[in-house]
């Protein structure tokens, strides 16, 4: 009798570690399907990345040393302006504005106006007072239109929050190497890219109003050297932009579908 029972009581806990493994493998099984895969980049593809940031790294620096430099316009009286020695000429950016005092002797004779600005002479900078009092700037009696510097302002400091942002966003793509922040990357470099355009034509805008506002002294003008570098960054960070686009299509989900294939019956 007791050899039956324990016999029964074996059998018993067969079937139940038989069950529990089953179990076991159920679970595993669906715990496996609930995961997420997750798709890591190659080291070609990690360089690959790293240029393009590269190209908008390069687009960054243009942007900054075009922003915080005050060579956006030059305004030059004619040399010959009241038979002095000397002439005037004005030059400012986004937030200030310089006039510098030239000796008309090293001016290129064939130069009708005042200038260029490289020569040697004398400077007085002032800071804008648009963010402060208000106030707008008197250039040689003309007035300048606050609210269109306001937004070219604007403009810019929008584009350089949306450099910021992008490179974060590149930062953290391959620290974790994952490609999940190429397209927001590649969003925040295009727009950023797009507004700095934006803040060249509506800073043109306000050179415009600048010289319509008055015409008692003729005045030439023409866009500097900091207009340049704020375009080309323009175009450098739209490219980028399109780079991490391109870069981030190969990651698509779509295109890591995985297929199971049955085991032949044995």
């Amino acid at each position: 009798m007791w050899s039956n029972f324990f016999v029964q009581q074996d059998e018993e806990g067969r079937i139940g570690v038989a069950g529990a493994g089953q179990g076991g493998g159920l679970g595993g099984m669906k715990g496996g399907r609930g995961q997420r895969r997750v798709h890591r980049m190659s080291d070609s593809q990690e360089g690959k990345i790293k240029l393009a940031f590269l190209v908008a790294i390069i687009g960054v620096t243009l942007m900054v040393l075009g922003m915080g430099t005050e060579f956006w316009v030059e305004l030059a009286q004619p040399k010959n302006l009241g038979g002095n020695q000397t002439c005037q000429m004005a030059h400012y950016g986004l937030w200030k504005g310089c006039v510098r005092t030239l000796w008309v002797a090293d001016i290129d004779p064939e130069r009708e106006s005042c200038g260029p600005v490289e020569l040697p002479g004398e400077s007085n900078c002032t800071y804008f007072k648009f963010f402060t009092s208000g106030e707008n700037a008197v250039i040689f009696k003309r007035t300048t239109d606050k609210n269109l510097n306001l937004a070219a302002a604007v403009l810019a400091l929008l584009s350089l929050t949306m450099m910021v942002m992008g490179s974060l966003c590149i930062a953290m793509a391959l620290s974790k190497g994952v490609a999940f922040f190429l397209k927001p990357a590649s969003f925040c470099f295009i727009l950023s890219g797009v507004l700095v355009l934006l803040s060249v034509l509506v800073f043109h805008q306000s050179v415009v109003s600048l010289l319509s506002s008055d015409d008692s002294v003729p005045l030439h003008h023409q866009l500097s050297w900091s207009v340049s570098c704020v375009g080309s960054a323009g175009a450098i960070l739209i490219f980028g932009g399109l780079l991490f686009i391109v870069l981030s299509l190969p990651f698509s989900p779509w295109k890591n579908v995985c297929h199971t294939r049955t085991a032949p019956p044995s």
